[in-house]
């Protein structure tokens, strides 16, 4: 991590009475934009060493959530590769296991189609890049998630009684 950047000392803190005449003769849209240009610059002004620390510190709000590591990747199981023939199988199976289930599930075409074991209704988030999407699972531990998350995402399964296990990061 880098060291601060140390800063001179301030020496006049603005005031809004500062720049009362000038805002005076503004239109509320050009009082707006001028308001959204400063902000801008203040953005930038924040050290890049201290955006990564808040960051960082963000990445811990899933702390007590319970880590499923992938056990199953029939796109890496070799045992497969043996037997199999020269075209590829159109579906990807993959096992995340933690102390508490599994979550099992398929990669087709268009969706991802899973199972919780053992069965339990719940809720399945998908975490993406983009944001976080919610999916339904029922008293059996069946799930579906269309479409099929782009890029890196990962899985999180909570019940209502206080279960939460997260997947690792996925890459299809």
């Amino acid at each position: 991590m880098k060291p601060p950047a140390t800063f001179g000392e301030v020496t006049h803190v603005r005031d809004d009475t500062d720049n009362q005449d000038f805002l005076g003769a503004l239109s509320d849209d050009d009082k707006l934009l001028a308001a959204l240009r400063e902000a801008m610059m203040a953005r930038e002004a924040v050290p890049t060493w201290f955006v990564e620390t808040g960051k960082n510190a963000y990445a811990w709000h899933n702390i007590d959530a319970e880590l499923a590591q992938r056990t199953y990747d029939s796109h890496s199981d070799e045992r497969m590769a043996a037997v199999t023939r020269s075209e590829t199988a159109s579906i990807r199976a993959l096992t995340f296991t933690s102390a508490r289930l599994s979550i099992e599930f398929e990669v087709s075409e268009d969706s991802l189609l899973g199972q919780v074991t053992p069965p339990q209704a719940g809720t399945l988030e998908i975490h993406t890049t983009a944001g976080i999407g919610t999916t339904t699972v029922d008293e059996i531990g069946i799930f579906a998630v269309e479409p099929i998350p782009s890029g890196t995402f990962r899985l999180r399964w909570r019940t209502s009684d206080g279960v939460d296990v997260i997947t690792g990061w996925i890459t299809l």
